[in-house]
């Protein structure tokens, strides 16, 4: 089958399409197109993503994605009279009543083409901005009721779940010698533990199988990635700041000048604080005055290796309390070098029997592909327990954005 794939929760706009076939034990992949717009450079001036301006951003973004996905893979056709009736059109005038930019762009390009070959539409739902998610659900359901095609709601920090276990592999069609992308999953055993880490989250998952999520630990305030971004703003290094400090990081050393808490450390729960680790750095700064090159990489240094210190103990911990087989790292800050190397010196020193996966670097910040494979795992499910109905997807009406979902 195949999946046209929608993640709009924060400030990427990403669309994707795959080439779906295969069991949950055993699924097979192959992507057709991938695109992200980032916002990145729109923000960054604000150090920070405002909403409303992400949602403008999607709007204006959503159609000129689409465009460029479906001619990548060769599903873009032109219609020789319009394909839309009017009774659609009123459906979707509805449903992008609040999103004008977006719906005159739609109503210009898809009455022009003929109905792809979609069969699954996997769009966000949740957890996001709420302006942000909106948009990307709505563009899902005009999709749905001009083509015909059933949605599947996804939630977004499954999709990062799932990207950790994707391997790519570039072949070559000895018919037209087009490369193609096709996806290798990685076995994953069960019980396993997810360390999900980024801006917006910091949590620790145990699946007992492919859509069975217990969150056993998560952060009392600040999630990781935002410490990184705080503390990178008061180094004044632009935004996001994760890669910044950690770049910095990496020509830091020791400094005896420079001593960092490790916050809930031994505490014998799972959860996570990092809002004291980051006043910590405030008051350090405040003290040492004049901040020179060097002090500012020491302080990098010292601050992500607190940060690791913590999530590397609490995950461990919980790997080894919950006798998981399998361990899942996904999100932004999943991307972060000093952290893969303390990981994987851990496994191999002390856990030689576990499976530990990263994202690749592309598939570790915000994507439609890892909302793809999200989306069509959820069809599996659904399929097995019996839930088609003659259609693999949910009500449109019941897919809502939701900014505090949780994973269950």
């Amino acid at each position: 089958m195949h999946i046209l794939s929608i993640e709009t929760s924060c400030d990427e706009t990403a669309l994707s399409v795959l080439k779906a076939s295969g069991s949950l034990k055993k699924p097979a992949f192959t992507i057709l197109a991938n695109e992200v717009s980032s916002q990145i450079a729109i923000h960054a001036q604000f150090g920070g993503v405002f909403p409303m301006m992400a949602k403008r951003e999607h709007a204006k973004n959503a159609i000129p994605v689409l465009k460029k996905i479906l001619h990548t893979a060769r599903l873009e056709k032109k219609s020789k009279k319009e394909t839309l009736t009017k009774a659609q059109i009123k459906k979707i005038q509805k449903i992008l009543m609040r999103e004008p930019e977006l719906l005159e762009q739609f109503l210009v390009y898809i009455p022009k083409i003929k109905k792809p070959k979609i069969d699954l539409i996997a769009v966000t739902n949740g957890p996001g901005l709420e302006p942000a998610l909106w948009v990307g659900i709505s563009f899902a359901k005009a999709l749905a009721i001009a083509w015909n095609i059933p949605v599947m709601p996804v939630n977004h920090m499954e999709g990062h779940i799932v990207s950790s276990i994707i391997a790519l592999q570039k072949k070559t069609s000895e018919k037209n010698k087009r490369p193609s992308q096709r996806e290798s999953i990685q076995p994953v055993a069960f019980p396993a533990v997810s360390l999900l880490v980024s801006g917006g989250h910091t949590e620790i998952v145990v699946a007992k199988n492919w859509m069975h999520y217990t969150i056993v630990g998560e952060t009392v305030d600040d999630a990781a990635g935002e410490a990184f971004d705080k503390v990178a703003r008061m180094l004044g290094l632009p935004y996001p700041g994760g890669p910044e400090i950690s770049r910095l990081a990496k020509e830091g050393k020791e400094n005896p000048k420079i001593i960092l808490p490790r916050p809930m450390l031994h505490t014998q729960n799972f959860d996570f604080s990092f809002s004291g680790l980051k006043t910590a750095v405030l008051y350090l700064i405040r003290d040492l005055g004049t901040l020179d090159t060097q002090i500012k990489k020491d302080i990098a240094y010292a601050f992500q290796n607190a940060v690791v210190d913590v999530l590397l103990k609490k995950t461990m911990r919980a790997v080894t309390t919950y006798k998981a087989k399998t361990l899942l790292l996904g999100g932004g800050v999943a991307s972060n070098s000093a952290l893969e190397d303390a990981f994987r010196s851990a496994q191999k020193k002390d856990f030689p029997k576990l499976a530990l996966y990263f994202p690749r670097k592309d598939l570790s910040t915000d994507n439609a592909l890892m909302i793809g494979i999200a989306g069509y795992f959820r069809f599996l499910k659904r399929k097995t327990l019996g839930k088609t109905s003659g259609r693999e997807g949910v009500p449109l009406a019941s897919i809502k954005a939701d900014g505090g979902m949780r994973l269950q």
